[in-house]
């Protein structure tokens, strides 16, 4: 049946969609006790997934308040739904699609400013998640808040009232809490960065610090008892949603979902132990709180993503599409392996077995029901590739990285599209002119100089033996061949 001829998904069609397909909790029972910030797929299918199981288990009313940072658009589709989405799992051995009821209000940050703030004030809002991505942290290289970035000096400039970054916005309502002597408040990154919590704490604080709030001391002080940022590691491949997903979805449910996201069976959330109060009991779910953080954040962050980025540049020069496609190739598998493998040393002893580890990658990524484009993934490399490969190269010689490092070089190249392959990198413009070299003339070592330099690493840009391997990887790339 065509979707044009079905109802859309909402409270009232709820009863039409299959029972074992429909939310845990009932939506209407629940209120905003969690602010989400950043409105993207990955929150949908992975903590508000986490947060509806623990509502469910512990019979407690978790709802969240998602907020998206930039698409007025997306937050209005959620409304129109009732704040009701399906998430469609895909398996080697088939698919499952339901519903998620957590999200129970859903804000744009510019137009719904005045009702952030007023969650972010609420006592009864205990726990604030953030998945922006590491550009929207606005960092310089040593992790201190870009105070120059044009979006964040705009905010400066316009005072706590006006900020429009996620940022600003944070740390003006983190402010007019501790004025206000509410209950603490946890802070919790969701994004791929190592101690993604101690990351978040220092631009919001060096907003602060930066800003011209008259009492701005007085609010540090507050914040360093009454506000804590723990560190966490999620993970869960997400692809970007099809149209041919949207009409699977609405087969399955037997109603409309404008906004369903696809993910794999797989998903993993550990939490470090360092709440300032309430939250859901997201370990009734399977997530994982602990101490320290450390052991597994560095096993994914150099593991899974390190290999996801490391497929997805070889991928685009070998002429693969997705995840799945580089994995299919004579070199994808080995080179999973051989990464993990080399990159071992480096990693906690107390974390995850690596090589078991790259076996459950290597199946995963093979998911032939999850279409990961590595366009999608390689974009924003100049972010990426500093938290994922940097550190590994700098404590030791990885020709695996090597190579990797030299799939990134060969995509900066500028393409008809910007960058080589379609992918997209704010620092693109400077990126690209690492290549135009005297007289339009190309040195390769000269390039990888100096886009190492443009990525904050000149330490390994005057490392000769790594640029030099490096640079001797690009002729094979350019030709299509992938050379472990």
């Amino acid at each position: 049946m065509s979707t044009l001829l079905r109802a859309g998904l909402g409270r009232d069609t709820l009863a039409r969609i299959p029972a074992d397909a429909r939310p845990l909790v009932e939506p209407g029972a629940l209120r905003p006790r969690v602010l989400h910030l950043g409105l993207g797929a990955f929150h949908r299918a992975h903590q508000a997934v986490y947060t509806e199981r623990a509502a469910a288990a512990a019979g407690e009313p978790w709802g969240i308040a998602v907020v998206a940072p930039r698409s007025a658009d997306t937050a209005a589709a959620l409304r129109a739904q009732d704040c009701l989405y399906s998430v469609t799992e895909r398996g080697a051995a088939g698919s499952r699609t339901f519903v998620v009821g957590s999200v129970v209000e859903a804000l744009a940050l510019g137009p719904d400013a005045a009702r952030v703030d007023a969650l972010l004030a609420d006592p009864d809002v205990s726990v604030v998640t953030l998945t922006i991505t590491e550009k929207g942290h606005h960092r310089r290289p040593d992790g201190t808040l870009d105070t120059a970035d044009p979006a964040i000096a705009a905010d400066l400039a316009a005072g706590p009232d006006g900020a429009r970054t996620v940022v600003g916005r944070l740390a003006a309502g983190l402010a007019a809490r501790m004025r206000a002597g509410a209950a603490p408040i946890s802070v919790v990154s969701c994004d791929n960065m190592s101690a993604n919590g101690t990351a978040l704490a220092a631009v919001v604080r060096g907003f602060v610090e930066a800003s011209s709030l008259p009492d701005r001391d007085r609010v540090l002080d507050l914040m360093a008892t009454a506000v804590t940022f723990p560190s966490t590691i999620v993970d869960r491949i997400v692809p970007a949603t099809t149209d041919a997903d949207r009409e699977a979805a609405a087969a399955a449910l037997g109603v409309v979902d404008a906004l369903p996201v696809v993910g794999e069976p797989y998903r993993q959330w550990v939490l470090e132990d360092r709440f300032a109060g309430p939250r859901p009991p997201w370990e009734r779910d399977g997530a994982l709180v602990v101490p320290d953080v450390v052991p597994y954040q560095l096993t994914k962050l150099r593991l899974l993503n390190g290999a996801h980025s490391a497929l997805a540049y070889l991928g685009l020069a070998a002429g693969a599409t997705t995840i799945a496609d580089a994995m299919a190739t004579t070199w994808g598998e080995t080179l999973v392996r051989t990464l993990a493998a080399e990159v071992a040393p480096t990693l906690p002893a107390d974390g995850p077995d690596p090589a078991a580890y790259a076996a459950d990658l290597v199946e995963r990524f093979r998911n032939p029901g999850i279409r990961h484009l590595l366009r999608q993934i390689g974009s924003d490399g100049s972010l990426k590739v500093p938290e994922r490969w940097l550190p590994v190269l700098r404590e030791t010689r990885t020709p695996v990285l090597e190579l990797a490092l030299a799939g990134w070089v060969h995509a900066t190249r500028p393409g008809a599209q910007g960058q080589l392959h379609g992918t997209t990198d704010p620092a693109a413009e400077a990126l690209a002119a690492c290549w135009r070299g005297p007289g339009g003339r190309t040195d390769a070592v000269a390039t990888v100089r100096g886009l190492l330099d443009a990525i904050g690493a000149p330490d390994l840009a005057a490392t000769d033996g790594l640029v030099t391997a490096v640079a001797a990887h690009l002729p094979a790339l350019s030709a299509g061949r992938v050379e472990l």
